[in-house]
């Protein structure tokens, strides 16, 4: 059973920051796409930044330009650096990731890690 578990969550001031860590149980290198969603409470799941196609980023317009995706095949490690957090910002951080595997399509989800930004 692949796991992901996510790490780095907490309580930061707005304005600060913080990094999100994401480690497989398996390479990363066996995924085609990784990303992070995050979920406040009484919102749906909405997708904060994602490794798309390869290299090939994309981010939620909310957090263009703050937050930044990365992954480091050698750490195994997904992360999510966040600058400039706001009070919007506060929710339960989830890591995707999805794989092919003899013709059948996965989905993985970590288990979650909380974000709380005070104003």
């Amino acid at each position: 059973q692949v796991q992901l578990v996510e790490s780095g969550g907490g309580l930061v001031r707005a304005g600060g920051s913080l990094r999100l860590s994401c480690e497989p149980s398996i390479s990363i290198q066996f995924f085609n796409a990784m990303a992070w969603y995050r979920q406040a409470p009484g919102n749906e799941r909405e997708l904060v930044a994602g490794f798309i196609s390869g290299a090939n980023t994309n981010y939620a317009d909310s957090v263009k330009g703050r937050f930044t995706i990365s992954r480091d095949n050698a750490e195994n490690r997904m992360y999510l650096q966040m600058n400039s957090l706001k009070p919007e910002d506060a929710a339960v951080y989830y890591c995707y990731a999805h794989r092919f595997g003899s013709g059948t399509s996965y989905d993985y989800w970590g288990q979650g890690t909380r974000v709380t930004v005070s104003s």
